[in-house]
This record gives C-alpha cells, sequence and structure tokens, in this order.
C-alpha cells in the first residue's frame, strides 16, 4: 500500500498544521470560496483554469451524492463570479468503484448542469484499474451528445496511442499528461525515456488532428479548451510540441498548455504572454491528502520541499 493510500499516514500528516502549510502550495485552500479567490488571481494572471473538488475512490452512495451536490454547486457559483474556468471531475468520488451506474448517473447530471451554465467538465483518469470503465462512460455521454465533456490520456500506459485515436475520431477533448500512479510495467513504460517518447507522439496526433477543427467563440472564452491541451512542466515536452504545431502550421491559440497549481508559476506566465492559452489545475477541498502525495513523490524537489519545511521553525 502507498503512502497516498495509507489511512494512518493520512490522519497524522492532514492533522500536522506544518503540513497544510507545505501542502498549501499546491491546493488552493479548502473551501469553494477560497479556490475561487485563487482563480481571480489566475485570471489577472492572463491564465485559465480547471478547478478540482478534491476526493476519490468514495466508499458510500452517501458520500458520491455528497460528492456530486459539491460539483454542481461549484458550476453555479463559476456563473455566479465569471472567472474563466472550468471543473475536473473524479469517477471515483462519484461512487465508480462501489457502483459504476451511479457514477454515470451522477456525471450525466454534472455535464447537463455544465451545458446549461456554458462550461465544461473533465473527466480526470485514475489508476488503469479504472481507465475501461473512463472512458467508456465518457464516449457514452459524446453518443448522447453530451459534447462538452472530455478526458484525460496518460502517456505511460502502452494503450494510449490506440485510445487517443478513438477518442479524436468521436471528437473528444483531451488532456494530455505523463500519469501519476503506480502502474505495473506489463501496463506502463517503467522507464522516463519511453514516457517522453510516448508523449511527444501523443503530442503529434493532438496537434493533427487540431487543424481541422473550427476554433469556436465558446473555446475562445475560456471555458472550453481546444483539441491540444498539453499538460506537463517538462520543458523539452513544451518546446516539442510548440515546434511541432509550428511545423503543422497550428495557431498559438489552438495549443494549450495546462499546470498544476503552484509549479512553474515563472513559466506558467512566459507562455501565456507569448500567446499560448495556459490553463492551471487548481484543486481544493478537505480531501487533499491523496492528492498531495502523489505531487510529492512526482519529482525530488517537491519532496526536499515539503521535508525542508516541516523542520523550518
Amino acid at each position: 500500500m502507498t503512502l497516498s493510500k495509507a489511512y494512518w499516514a493520512q490522519r497524522w500528516i492532514t492533522g500536522w498544521a506544518l503540513a497544510w502549510r507545505v501542502a498549501s502550495r499546491f491546493i488552493a485552500g479548502e473551501t469553494v470560496e477560497q479556490a475561487i479567490r485563487a482563480v481571480q488571481v489566475l485570471n489577472q494572471q492572463g491564465l485559465l483554469a480547471t478547478l478540482d473538488q478534491l476526493g476519490e475512490n468514495t466508499q458510500t452512495a452517501q458520500d458520491a451524492e455528497v460528492a456530486a451536490q459539491g460539483i454542481l454547486n461549484l458550476l453555479d457559483e463559476i456563473e455566479r463570479t465569471g472567472v474563466q474556468a472550468n471543473v475536473s471531475v473524479k469517477l471515483s468520488q462519484l461512487g465508480l468503484v462501489v457502483d459504476p451506474p451511479l457514477a454515470e448517473k451522477h456525471i450525466r447530471r454534472i455535464v447537463e448542469k455544465a451545458r446549461q451554465t456554458n462550461n465544461f467538465i473533465r473527466v480526470d483518469m485514475e489508476d488503469s484499474s479504472l481507465t475501461d470503465s473512463t472512458l467508456d462512460i465518457v464516449s457514452a455521454l459524446h453518443e448522447e451528445g453530451l459534447t462538452n465533456v472530455g478526458t484525460v490520456i496518460q502517456s505511460y500506459l502502452y494503450r494510449s496511442v490506440e485510445d487517443t485515436r478513438r477518442l479524436i475520431e468521436q471528437g473528444v477533448k483531451i488532456r494530455l499528461v505523463k500519469g501519476a500512479y503506480q502502474e505495473p510495467p506489463h501496463l506502463a513504460y517503467p522507464r522516463k525515456r519511453d514516457v517522453d517518447a510516448a508523449f511527444d507522439r501523443l503530442s503529434d496526433l493532438l496537434i493533427e488532428a487540431s487543424l481541422g477543427l473550427e476554433y469556436s467563440r465558446a473555446t475562445a472564452s475560456g471555458r472550453f479548451p481546444p483539441l491540444a491541451a498539453i499538460a506537463t512542466h517538462d520543458e523539452k515536452r513544451i518546446e516539442y510540441a510548440i515546434q511541432t504545431a509550428k511545423r503543422y502550421g497550428l495557431p498559438v491559440e489552438r495549443l494549450e498548455f495546462q499546470m498544476l497549481y503552484g509549479i512553474r508559476r515563472d513559466l506558467q506566465v512566459e507562455l501565456a504572454k507569448q500567446g499560448y492559452p495556459v490553463r492551471i489545475y487548481v484543486p481544493f477541498g478537505t480531501h487533499w491528502y491523496p492528492y498531495f502525495m502523489r505531487r510529492l513523490a512526482e519529482r525530488p524537489a517537491n519532496l526536499w520541499f515539503f521535508v525542508s519545511n516541516l523542520f523550518q521553525r
């Protein structure tokens, strides 16, 4: 069991005030109001956002209902305040692990609500045990005409090229990431260089597919992302995508870069100044522990930042 799923570690760390001081670098707060204020600051800097009400692996129908209602309320608050933000959702938060039909019912309610408020829902990808069910639900929603929903592709999975091609054919908008879950080597590339190479191949597919798509006013409004959404802080991957887009003749406004709240703020602002849409993944809420632990695990620098701050007086 990893620390992100260890209950004893969660109780110990979340009860430590110093831990929240460090976690708040990556998490915009515990309330909707705090998250909206964080997005307003980002918008003032020329940055877009996707808000994530933290929570995953819900174990009861009641908790799934509470999570769904929270996301519906979040959509109302985005509409009320007029911030340039859409919403990311994890299906396990809506009950996917314990009752898949329940999760599908909740995500349909959420996507319908988003359509009514002229917004977009990104269904986050979780570990590989949920990949098929996540893609199936997103595809089903698209077939029903709910096209204001997209999903995420992880470049470290061997299957991702095939999945990406299928999603492109359906017109599903994709956020491309490397992947942050521990996966066995028979499912995912174990070496970073192979993950990076796969990421670049998938960037090629998304950028090429973006050429024939109409760039709508909805996309330009800041809530609806273009098809090619490249989510990374790796400057080599970013530069590869930029050069590929130039080679294809893709306008800068049709290549969106996405990054995490609190990481590489300098790079975020620099890309926005160059004219690229830059969307920041803004997590918030009381269930911040699993997300925080994944951020620490991704890079040794994050872990050192955490440990060094814990021992500062």
